[in-house]
């Protein structure tokens, strides 16, 4: 018969004599726990990587990344740039070779006439700017030459390059639909100007075609858990892939909650017709008409600093969070407040760009739109909402876990002694309703009372070794708008 103290570990009918004592863990842990959330990004890695492909490895610092998937890679730009901006969250990365029947994204430089002053030629290449020298008397082939030698010099970039003639020929090192998103161009800041005599045009040649398959990357991680994910395919086919992964995990079966982030490039209409063609609150993309950093770094940052944020409070709002590293778009190029009005009607994240040139986050939103019958629904709007809930969910599933591994179930005014190790309703009632309170407390939930009034714990009718609830937080929402009328005298 059991004793009436539960013990884990030591039995009841010792003989031989001592002192034994076990450790239980079970109320160590006060107040609400942290989550592990790992950030993952899938891209192309390049043959000299050491890392295999379809293999995960873990980033601390962007050298690490130049060796497992090849200096100059996609992933090593991507993953150097969200280094930079976030240097807390545990970050991991798979490589996937390119598509063998993949096509190379190419631009060319031409130039023309010879040069009658000295100078530089401003080139830019995924926002970094590399300094070609001209002299006097240069003529066109030879800055040519200079401008592939350049390129070929920049050993973290994206491009290699060759010269003929007057023209210089820029090849992405990837095959790959993302490669027409590298940005090459003459010039950034006004007061950038070419060598005198002479004129630079930058073009897009051959177009990137053809996308490694996530399916390889999604078979490695079938026990492993990644909250905040990064790719540079916005190819339907992978998108669709990640989408439905992410389902399978966020129910109450698996609950390895996962976001995918990634970026377009478009016209304001162009992104509203990319935006509305997704539905899902598992992935949010931020829409840019065109800036020297290429879009895929765009999601590389703003998805790291997104993480950094939310993991430090996920309710509080992403809006004003710088992200470093990341140049603006021209003046004209940057979308109005209407525009950006409807690209958020549209399942598109904006950004803005201050008086002193920094991009800053305006708001992040999840590409759900409708439900299921196709009626608007704002459920899931805000990737806020979705962290929320979902770290709500992560605590009371903790604090259940901890204090009760292996209890006994008995009904709620069951006379047992209280060193058994017996839970009822009630109990867990209790323990859900502190719980509550804590997250109140730390600004998470609201409305407390109505939680702990509308909050229901029964036993199973079907199944006794079960216990059924229903938890109804009212999550916290986000101080966005301000709207006034001013009324004055005169």
């Amino acid at each position: 018969m059991p004793d009436n103290i539960s013990f884990s570990t030591i039995p009841i009918d010792i003989r031989t004599p001592g002192q034994y004592i076990e450790i239980d863990n079970s109320k160590a842990l006060r107040g609400l726990p942290g989550m592990n959330r790992r950030m993952l990004y899938i891209g192309n890695k390049l043959p000299s990587g050491s890392a295999p492909s379809a293999t995960l490895r873990r980033i601390n610092a962007g050298s690490e990344a130049a060796g497992y998937f090849g200096r100059g890679s996609v992933l090593h730009e991507m993953l150097v740039a969200a280094r930079n901006a976030n240097k807390t969250s545990d970050i991991w990365a798979i490589g996937l070779d390119d598509l063998q029947a993949g096509v190379a994204a190419t631009f060319t430089a031409t130039i023309a006439g010879t040069a009658t002053g000295s100078g530089v030629v401003p080139l830019y290449v995924n926002g970094q700017k590399l300094q070609v020298g001209v002299n006097i008397g240069d003529t066109a082939a030879t800055i040519a030459t200079a401008i592939a030698a350049a390129v070929n010099a920049y050993l973290n970039g994206p491009l290699t390059a060759t010269a003929a003639a007057a023209v210089a020929t820029l090849t992405a090192r990837h095959k790959g639909v993302f490669g027409n998103d590298i940005d090459v161009r003459v010039g950034y800041y006004q007061d950038e100007v070419l060598p005198t005599g002479v004129t630079v045009a930058i073009a897009p040649g051959v177009v990137g075609a053809g996308n490694p398959d996530v399916a390889a990357a999604l078979a490695v991680l079938t026990q492993e858990s990644f909250y905040t994910i990064v790719t540079p395919y916005t190819d339907t086919s992978n998108i669709v892939k990640l989408e439905t992964e992410l389902v399978s995990r966020w129910g109450g079966m698996d609950m390895r909650t996962g976001h995918l982030f990634g970026a377009y490039r478009g016209t304001q209409s162009a992104l509203a017709t990319l935006g509305s063609a997704r539905n899902s609150p598992h992935d949010s993309f931020i829409g840019v008409k065109s800036s020297p950093t290429p879009i895929y770094v765009w999601a590389a940052v703003w998805a790291a600093v997104v993480e950094f944020k939310g993991a430090i409070d996920p309710a509080r709002p992403f809006q004003t969070s710088l992200l470093p590293g990341v140049l603006p778009p021209a003046q004209a190029d940057q979308f109005t407040r209407p525009e950006r009005d409807l690209l958020l009607r549209d399942g598109i994240s904006t950004f803005l760009v201050d008086q002193g040139g920094n991009v800053l986050i305006e708001r992040v939103i999840t590409t759900y739109q409708t439900n299921a019958f196709g009626i608007e629904d704002v459920s899931y709007l805000d990737l806020e909402t979705k962290w929320t809930v979902d770290y709500a969910r992560y605590a009371w599933r903790a604090r259940i876990g901890l204090r009760f591994p292996d209890y006994k179930l008995a009904d709620d005014g069951t006379n047992f002694d209280e060193g058994q190790a017996i839970v009822t309703p009630l109990m867990i009632r209790s323990e859900l309703i502190d719980v509550g309170r804590l997250l109140e407390r730390a600004g998470i939930i609201e409305n407390f009372s109505k939680f702990k009034k509308d909050l229901i714990v029964v036993r199973s009718l079907s199944d006794v070794n079960r216990v059924n609830a229903i938890l109804p937080p009212d999550v916290v929402n986000q101080f966005r708008v301000f709207a006034a009328s001013v009324q004055f005298i005169l």
